[in-house]
């Protein structure tokens, strides 16, 4: 399945490329909303939260409320997750919080799950160089997507791995990185990172992972109304709003 993603720095919606790079901006948030509205399921990350930059919580709050939404970024505390349970986030993303010392913090993944449910965690797990990097993908772990999905399988509801070597590039995804991810968890799987092509996406569902795409809507690689991308309810021709 297709989720649109939205993230959010500065008070804007942002493509950055690797996290880094500002690659596209747009202050017109409500517009990117109706877009995305008929999707049963959509992306929204604070960047500021994540890189400690600052927040944008009002902006999270409004569109939690407008959208079925799965918030990440700042995600640090059990107290923020429970915030943004509050203000309508179905699920949360949490990245950085489940490692402390360079390894899988599992008192804190535990604690999480029982504070929130297990099936409203998403576990993040972003690779660069072959290595979990957080901290806004600014600080390398010593473990590989893999050793980090094991540790963390008994405490989430599913997993978000983003294959942040080519996020934002527009190249296409490593396929083989992302098949030793979904080997080694039975858990629901979200791909990140780079995806382009409605093929990649058919590619990804066929794994039984779903594709969370940035880069490729925002610059209309990737149209909307593609039946790739589509929602099962539209397949069968209804108007879009």
């Amino acid at each position: 399945m297709f989720i649109p993603a939205i993230d959010l720095k500065g008070g804007q919606v942002v493509q950055l490329v690797q996290g880094k790079k500002l690659a596209l901006a747009s202050d017109d948030i409500d517009a990117w909303v109706g877009k995305f509205a008929h999707y049963p399921r959509v992306q929204l990350i604070d960047l500021d939260g994540a890189l400690e930059t600052g927040a944008n919580d009002a902006i999270v709050r409004r569109i939690c409320g407008q959208l079925p939404c799965r918030v990440g970024g700042g995600v640090r505390t059990i107290a923020r997750a429970e915030t943004l349970i509050a203000a309508g986030a179905q699920q949360v993303i949490v990245s950085s919080a489940l490692f402390q010392n360079g390894r899988v913090d599992l008192a804190f993944a535990r604690a999480l799950a029982d504070a929130v449910g297990i099936e409203r965690v998403i576990a993040a797990v972003d690779s660069a160089g072959g290595k979990v990097v957080i901290r806004g993908w600014t600080e390398a772990t010593a473990l590989s997507a893999v050793e980090a999905i094991h540790a963390l399988e008994p405490f989430c509801g599913g997993f978000l791995y983003t294959h942040v070597d080519t996020e934002g590039l527009m190249q296409g995804i490593d396929m083989d990185a992302v098949r030793a991810v979904r080997a080694a968890t039975t858990k629901s799987l979200t791909a990140a990172g780079g995806i382009r092509t409605r093929e990649e996406i058919l590619a990804l569902d066929a794994l039984g992972i779903d594709a969370v795409v940035g880069m490729a809507v925002y610059t209309g690689a990737l149209s909307l109304d593609d039946p790739a991308l589509l929602p099962p309810a539209l397949h069968s021709g209804r108007p879009r709003a």
